[in-house]
């Protein structure tokens, strides 16, 4: 904790400072910069792998996965102004994981702690982030294995699917489950029919749609708080990685627990989640280098 306590004492301030003076005319970016973090710590480690630019397009910010990503300008900016205060000092990675929580913070969301002194890394692949980036389309197995694969359990993946709570998607992710499932008229028989028929009426009104945006936690999207999980009881989990937290018995009895008690329950235990999360392969001491600037390895 407050790694740059004596080389760059307000860096944790600057970074706030500009969250709670954004993140208030744009709460959707909230959501976007917890996307960042996950997608960034579950390939190489939080290490901002995912903010390299690659000139032949190989980096993990050309992944399918990754194309819909928003919020590279607000780090760089942030990044900026962290190198006129304390030049070299201060890592991209530690900015997303920052910015993160700040932002969730401001949006009325869980608090969590986070420590910092990770490094940037050097290498970003694409075929690494295709591989290891959990996907919308992917049932309970593999899900589990991909969590399991970096210290995580199946209680911190229902939790951390609860950021989902303020989350926004668009059509292809759940496309397959209303037009090319086994279902009546292709839906997939683990949605609800009505919730479904609606999708396909009012939003994805045919297969191909990749632009209409989807409210993952409908009706709430702008509040961090259970409902998310109410749905998924319901049967109104967007994509089929949200319903296969129902298809497990400890997911779901933990979704239960989550649903039982006090919403400050989840609140701590979305933040354990995240720190958790946040520790994932993170490179120290001599690995990796602090970038000057985060799209870009130093030369």
């Amino acid at each position: 904790m407050y790694f740059y306590g004596t080389s760059c004492p307000k860096a944790e301030h600057i970074v706030k400072d500009y969250v709670k003076q954004h993140i208030p005319n744009a709460p959707s970016v909230a959501a976007a910069l917890l996307r960042m973090h996950f997608h960034d710590c579950f390939v190489r480690g939080c290490d901002a792998s995912l903010l390299l630019n690659s000139t032949t397009g190989q980096a993990e910010k050309n992944a399918t996965p990754n194309l819909s990503l928003r919020g590279f300008d607000f780090i760089d900016r942030v990044k900026s102004l962290l190198e006129a205060e304390c030049p070299g000092v201060v890592s991209c990675a530690d900015i997303i994981a920052l910015a993160a929580r700040d932002s969730v913070v401001t949006i009325g969301g869980p608090f969590w702690n986070v420590p910092t002194g990770r490094r940037d890394g050097v290498i970003s692949n694409i075929t690494e982030a295709l591989a290891n980036i959990p996907s919308a389309l992917s049932n309970f197995t593999t899900l589990l294995s991909q969590f399991n694969n970096l210290g995580l359990n199946t209680t911190d993946m229902v939790l951390l699917s609860g950021g989902h709570t303020i989350g926004i998607s668009h059509c292809p992710a759940v496309s397959p489950r209303l037009y090319n499932s086994t279902g009546p008229g292709g839906i997939d028989p683990t949605m609800d029919s009505e919730y479904a028929e609606n999708l396909k009426a009012n939003k994805c009104k045919t297969a191909t749609d990749n632009t209409t945006i989807l409210e993952m936690d409908p009706g709430s999207r702008k509040t961090f708080d259970l409902s998310y999980y109410s749905l998924l009881l319901k049967r109104r989990g967007l994509f089929q990685s949200d319903a296969a937290l129902t298809t497990d018995s400890t997911s779901l009895a933990f979704i239960n627990q989550l649903l039982s008690s006090p919403t400050q329950f989840f609140f701590d235990e979305f933040g354990k989640a995240m720190e958790k999360m946040g520790r994932i392969n993170v490179k120290t001491g001599s690995e990796g280098e602090i970038r000057k600037q985060c799209a870009l390895v130093n030369s």
